[in-house]
Order: structure tokens, then C-alpha cells, then sequence
């Protein structure tokens, strides 16, 4: 089934062309539909933006502030008012779309016909590891008598946040990786009938790294894994992470975030003693881990049992043998590692309701 939507809702899905990638996402979160239709002031369709576009665009080096229309799909599918549904859903099962704008005869967006969403809730069969086992040595003293993911932020600690949000995504199964205070949070989440969950626990005796703790899950895992880090608030949807692992058919998948560096002086460019020209506080952009993971079941035989082991070598591990990818983010995320961190998002959650 296919839901024609139209009026207010298909306004806010509706983007001028002379808008940035920011106001892109602005306009995904307000819709809710997971797709933007870029027009003209006329309301004639330019162009698609979907999640993917944006995310291949920061890929491509653009930022927040590059136009719109350096993503988008200028010839997305379309149909008339006049097609029947069934065709219309004939046309979505072909071309694997989920979206059809629907345009009069001068090609004005007039309607948006969207798979209908199965409303009910559905759990996804995948485990999310969390790695709960820090120190927190830089948050000291507030880490002196409380483990770092169960640090509050507003009326929720870190850990309850990761929690909630996976939760919402459709996850049931949870492991927790625990070391400095772990007696803390095991006592609190239990085994995660509280929350309509199941909850297990890993212990590490010693520091076994951010990857090295995955070599103690006894459990057999049939399916694709989320990890992360348990410090980190976002607002990723770890579903859709564990979508583009399987889509992408990807053994390792790293989510990743785009960092930007300004050069606080003018840069001078040089051959040898020869001036070849200036670049004036040039701006340097990398990718950077956001410490959230996809991993098939088969990157395990990759650890050895208690051997220490960090991400990145694992990564480079799996990447051996087989496909390795990156997830971008534009997802609001924030670790929280140093008391800056902490305070900024305290700040966000001022208030202590949600």
C-alpha cells in the first residue's frame, strides 16, 4: 500500500533550491518523510535529497553550508495525477523506491505518494554491544564513585540514554562490556526486564582495549552486531546503521564523522626557497571516528580470547580479508569525554525533564 500525501504535510518536505544541506536535514527531521523535494519559487520539482544524497555528499568533502543542489537527484521517478495506485505501487516495487512525487502538467509539485510504514512495533534480531568498562580518568572527580555511562544527564544517565534510543530502533538484545564500577550498572539495568529487554554482561579483568572485550561474548551471534562506545549521545538511528551494513554487504562497517581544523594563521605555499603563493587560514576537513560499529558475526574469529585489541586494528583485521566501509554522520553527536563535554550536555538537557 501507498499513502498520497498532501497539503501541510507535503509542504514541509518541500525545499527551495537556493537552500544549503543544513536546512536539507532541517527539512528531513520536520517531514518525517525521508525524502525532500528541491522546487523552484514557481513550485516546479528540481530535484530529490534523501538520507543517502547526504550523506555521499559529505563523502564528496561538501559541508552544511554547500548548496542543496550539489546532492540532490535532478531526475527523480515521477508520475501524474491521473496514474492509479496500484500502478504507482507496481512502479515502487520495480525501481526499490519508497517515495513518487506526483506533478501536474507543468511539472509542479502537487502530491507525494509514500510506502505506507508498518505501524506497528517490530524488534530487529541483532545484538548492541555497549562498552561500558572506562575509567573516565579525565571526568575525575565525578567519575570517583560512578561509572562514566551512568553519569546523568538531565533526568537520565548516559547508558539509559543509548538504551532508550536503541529501543526506539527496534533492538531487544543488549550486552554490556563492564570493568571500573560494573557491579554499579549491573545493579541498576539487571537483566533488562524493566525495560522489556534482555540485558547480559562481559567482564574485563584488565583493559582489553575498544575492540578486545568482544572476544569474551560466549553467546553465538547469527546476525550482524552494533557496537559503540558508552559515552557517546546521539541522535543516530542504529537501525538504519545496521540497513546500510547489510545493503552495502560489508563484514565491518565504522560510523564516521566530519571534523573540521582552521589554521589560526595564514598558510605560506613553498617549493624549496621558491614562494609559490598564500592560502589564508585554510580549512583542513578529515573523517573521524564516531565510535559506533556494525560487525558481522565472523569478525570475532579475528580476536583472540582476553588479548587486548583496539578498533582500528580489528578494522584493518577484517579489512583483510574482506569488505570494510564507512557510515558517514550528520546525526547530532556528542562524546563525552572531558568535562566540557559533560557540561555542554548538561547544558542541552537543561532542566532534567527528558
Amino acid at each position: 500500500m501507498s499513502t498520497l500525501v498532501n497539503d501541510i504535510d507535503l509542504n514541509k518536505a518541500l525545499l527551495d533550491a537556493g537552500s544549503t544541506i543544513r536546512e536539507a536535514i532541517a527539512s528531513l527531521d520536520a517531514s518525517g518523510k525521508q525524502i525532500v523535494l528541491i522546487v523552484s519559487k514557481a513550485g516546479i520539482l528540481e530535484g530529490s535529497v534523501t538520507d543517502g544524497d547526504i550523506r555521499r555528499g559529505f563523502l564528496n568533502d561538501l559541508s552544511l553550508l554547500d548548496s542543496v543542489t550539489q546532492i540532490m537527484n535532478p531526475a527523480p521517478l515521477v508520475v501524474s495525477e491521473d496514474m492509479a495506485s496500484e500502478q504507482v505501487m507496481r512502479l515502487m516495487t520495480a525501481n526499490k523506491v519508497r517515495h513518487i512525487p506526483v506533478l501536474d502538467a507543468d511539472s509542479r509539485v502537487i502530491g507525494l505518494h509514500v510506502l505506507d510504514e508498518i505501524l506497528e512495533f517490530s524488534s530487529r534480531p541483532n545484538t548492541l554491544v555497549i562498552m561500558a568498562g572506562g575509567l573516565g580518568t579525565r571526568l575525575y572527580p565525578e567519575t570517583k564513585n560512578c561509572p562514566k555511562p551512568m553519569l546523568m544527564i538531565g533526568a537520565k544517565s548516559i547508558l539509559e540514554r543509548i538504551l532508550d534510543s536503541a529501543i526506539l530502533d527496534g533492538f531487544t538484545r543488549f550486552i554490556i562490556s563492564l570493568n571500573y564500577l560494573g557491579e554499579k550498572i549491573e545493579e541498576y539495568f539487571g537483566d533488562g526486564s524493566h525495560w522489556g529487554v534482555s540485558i547480559s554482561y562481559i567482564w574485563e579483568t584488565t583493559p582489553l582495549g575498544t575492540a578486545g572485550a568482544l572476544s569474551l561474548i560466549s553467546k553465538t551471534l547469527d546476525y550482524p552486531f552494533l557496537v559503540t562506545n558508552g559515552d557517546i549521545i546521539t541522535d543516530i538511528n542504529y537501525g538504519d546503521l545496521i540497513d546500510f551494513h547489510l545493503l552495502n554487504k560489508a563484514v565491518a562497517t565504522m560510523a564516521v564523522r566530519q571534523h573540521e581544523l582552521k589554521n589560526s594563521f595564514g598558510v605560506v605555499l613553498a617549493n624549496n626557497l621558491n614562494l609559490e603563493g598564500f592560502e589564508e587560514k585554510p580549512v583542513y576537513k578529515s573523517l573521524v571516528n564516531a565510535g559506533i560499529y556494525v560487525l558481522s558475526p565472523s569478525v570475532l574469529e579475528l580476536l583472540e580470547p582476553n588479548e587486548p585489541c583496539d578498533m582500528p586494528t580489528l578494522f584493518l583485521r577484517a579489512k583483510a580479508k574482506s569488505r570494510v566501509i564507512i557510515y558517514p554522520m550528520y546525526e547530532n553527536w556528542l562524546d563525552i569525554g572531558r568535562p566540557e563535554d559533560l557540561d555542554t550536555a548538561r547544558k542541552q538537557f537543561k532542566g532534567g525533564s527528558i
